[in-house]
C-alpha cells in the first residue's frame, strides 16, 4: 500500500500532499541516481582492482626478471641493454600503480649515490618568504639547514682561445720580436687540443660517425664540416701511432698474454661492396704485475700468419680458444692456455637447450673451480699457487676423470659427447692454470676489451679503408688501456696531445695510459 494514497483519503490540505508527493519522488529520484552513481563507483573500483592486480603482477614479473638469476642467454653488452629496458619498464609499472591507488602511497627510495665530491657545485638558497612566523609574527632563528644535490649536465660547449703574440720592434738594429708560437699536433690548424680529443673520444670512445659529431657541433652554432672532422682525424691517428707501437712493445715483455680476435666490415673500393676484415685483440695476463694493456691488431684476414707476425720471437703463455690460427704458434714458440669459459659454455648450451643431467654435473664441477678462483682473487701469486695446489688440482684430477668415464656412456655424436671430447681435447692446455699462481682461468679479460668494439660496429658499419683500420686500431689501443688503468681517457688524450708536440722520444713512456704518467 502506497502511504501518500492513505495520505489523499485524508482532509489534508492539497497544497500541502502536492508537496509531500513531490518531496517523496524527489526523495526516490536521488535514491535511483545514487544506486546509479553507487553502480558507476563499484564498476570502477572493480576496474581499478583488476588493472592493479594486473599491475602488480606484472611488476612481480619484471623484478622476477630483473633481479633473478641472470640467463647466459644474454651476455655482457646484450644484458646491459637488456637490465636498462627491465629497470625502465619496472619504473613505468610502478608509476602506473601509483596513478591507480584510491591514495597517495609513500614511494620507497634505495639511498640515493653521493655525487662526486670534485664536480662544481652551484648553491641555491631558498629562504622563506617572511623572516616572521606566520602563527604569532615572532621573529623566526635559523637553526639549520636541510641540503639536497642533483646532478645537471652541460652539452658540448664550445668556446674560443685567443692567441695574442704582441710585436716589438728595436729601431736601431730594425728587428722584430715575438713570443714563439706554441708548438701544436696541427701547425696552424683551428683545432685546440681540447676539441681534438673530443672529437676522437665520440669517434672512438661512444662510437659516433662524423655525421653525428659535426650535428652535435652545428646545434651549438659552429660549422665543422665532415671534411675538416676527418683531416684532424687522420692526423690525430699519425701523432698517436709512435705511442701505439710503444705500447705494443710492452706488451710483448708480458710473461702471459690474452689473445681473441672480432670481425670488422671493410669497404673495398670501387666494388660498392664491403669485405670481412679482423681486428685482432691482445691483453697483458690479468694477475700479471704492471699496468694491465690492450693493443688492437688491424688485418685484412684472419689468416694464423698475422697472430704469428704480432707475436714474432715472443715466448709465454698465450690464452686463446680453440680457433686453428693460433695452432702453428705453438709449435715452436708460446705455452698454449684454453679457457675454461668457453668449455663451460658448451656444456651450458646442451643444459639449456636439454636439461641434461650430464651437462649439470659439468657445471656443478666448473663452478666448483671458479669458486677456488674467486676465494684467490686478492691473493699475491705464491699464495694463489698454494691454494691451486691445494683446491684445483684435486677438482681438475677429478672433472678429468669423470669425463673420461661419462664419454663412454653417452651416445656418439651427440651435443653431449661433443663438449665432452672438445674438454678432453683441450685437456692439457685447459688444466695448465693450475701450475702457476699468475696464469688465468680463462679468456674472459680480452673477450670484456672486445666487447665494446662489437658494439661499436652496430654504428659505423664498417672501416672505409685498411689505413682507416690500423688507425682505429692504433687509438682503440690506447683508450682501451687508459679504461683498464682507471683514467679518464678524454682527460689523458688532451694532456697527451698538448704535450706530444714537445716530448722527446725518451720519455714517451711518460704519455703512455698508465697511472704513474704524468698528466697536466
Amino acid at each position: 500500500m502506497n502511504p501518500l494514497d492513505d495520505l489523499a483519503r485524508t482532509d489534508i490540505d492539497p497544497a500541502l500532499l502536492a508537496q509531500v508527493r513531490a518531496l517523496v519522488e524527489q526523495q526516490q529520484a536521488d535514491l535511483v541516481q545514487r544506486d546509479v552513481a553507487l553502480a558507476r563507483r563499484d564498476a570502477l573500483l572493480a576496474e581499478k582492482e583488476f588493472k592493479i592486480t594486473a599491475l602488480t603482477h606484472e611488476l612481480a614479473c619484471y623484478r622476477r626478471i630483473r633481479f633473478g638469476k641472470a640467463s647466459e642467454a644474454l651476455v655482457g653488452e646484450q644484458r646491459l641493454l637488456f637490465e636498462e629496458t627491465v629497470d625502465m619498464d619496472l619504473a613505468a609499472i610502478e608509476e602506473e600503480l601509483e596513478g591507480q591507488a584510491p591514495t597517495k602511497r609513500k614511494r620507497k627510495r634505495a639511498g640515493r649515490q653521493t655525487l662526486p665530491p670534485e664536480l662544481p657545485r652551484i648553491e641555491h638558497r631558498h629562504e622563506p618568504a617572511s623572516c616572521q612566523c606566520g602563527q604569532c609574527g615572532a621573529d623566526l632563528v635559523k637553526i639549520g639547514e636541510d641540503v639536497s644535490e642533483q646532478l645537471d649536465v652541460e652539452p658540448a660547449r664550445f668556446f674560443v682561445h685567443r692567441h695574442i703574440r704582441p710585436q716589438y720592434a728595436c729601431r736601431p738594429c730594425e728587428t722584430v720580436t715575438a713570443a714563439p708560437i706554441p708548438a701544436a699536433i696541427i701547425d696552424g690548424g683551428m683545432a685546440a687540443v681540447g676539441l681534438l680529443a673530443w672529437i676522437a673520444a665520440c669517434k672512438y670512445l661512444d662510437h659516433l660517425p662524423l655525421y653525428r659529431i659535426e650535428q652535435i657541433a652545428a646545434r651549438q652554432g659552429v660549422p665543422l664540416a665532415r671534411s675538416t672532422l676527418a683531416e684532424w682525424i687522420g692526423r690525430i691517428g699519425v701523432a698517436l701511432q709512435p705511442l701505439a707501437d710503444r705500447l705494443a712493445e710492452l706488451l710483448r715483455q708480458q710473461a702471459c698474454l690474452h689473445a681473441d680476435e672480432t670481425p670488422v666490415r671493410q669497404l673495398d673500393p670501387g666494388s660498392g661492396k664491403t669485405r670481412h676484415a679482423y681486428l685482432w685483440a691482445y691483453r697483458s695476463g690479468v694477475h700479471d704485475a704492471g699496468p694491465p694493456i690492450v693493443v688492437f691488431d688491424y688485418q685484412t684476414s684472419r689468416a694464423g700468419a698475422h697472430a704469428r707476425a704480432f707475436l714474432h720471437g715472443w715466448r709465454g703463455h698465450l690464452m686463446v680458444d680453440d680457433y686453428v690460427g693460433y695452432k702453428a704458434l705453438f709449435t715452436d714458440g708460446p705455452t698454449e692456455l684454453a679457457c675454461l669459459a668457453h668449455i663451460r659454455r658448451k656444456f651450458f648450451d646442451v643444459h639449456a637447450a636439454s636439461g641434461s643431467p650430464v651437462a649439470e654435473e659439468a657445471l656443478r664441477r666448473i663452478a666448483a673451480l671458479y669458486a677456488i678462483e674467486q676465494h684467490g682473487a686478492g691473493l699475491d701469486p705464491p699464495q694463489r699457487l698454494a691454494l691451486r695446489q691445494r683446491l684445483a688440482e684435486p677438482s681438475l684430477r677429478e672433472l678429468h676423470a669423470w669425463l673420461l668415464a661419462t664419454q663412454r656412456n653417452v651416445a656418439i655424436g651427440s651435443s653431449t659427447a661433443k663438449a665432452i671430447d672438445h674438454a678432453l681435447k683441450r685437456w692439457p692446455a685447459l688444466a695448465r692454470y693450475a701450475e702457476s699462481g699468475s696464469l688465468p682461468i680463462d679468456n674472459n679479460p680480452i673477450e670484456n676489451a672486445i666487447r665494446p668494439i662489437a658494439i661499436g660496429k652496430k654504428n659505423w658499419l664498417f672501416t672505409g679503408s685498411e689505413r682507416a683500420g690500423r688507425r682505429a686500431a692504433a687509438i682503440q689501443s690506447l683508450f682501451a688501456t687508459a679504461k683498464l688503468n682507471g683514467l679518464d681517457p678524454l682527460r689523458w688524450l688532451t694532456s697527451v696531445l698538448e704535450r706530444l708536440p714537445t716530448c722527446p722520444n725518451s720519455q714517451l713512456d711518460t704519455l703512455l695510459p698508465f697511472p704513474n704518467s704524468t698528466q697536466s
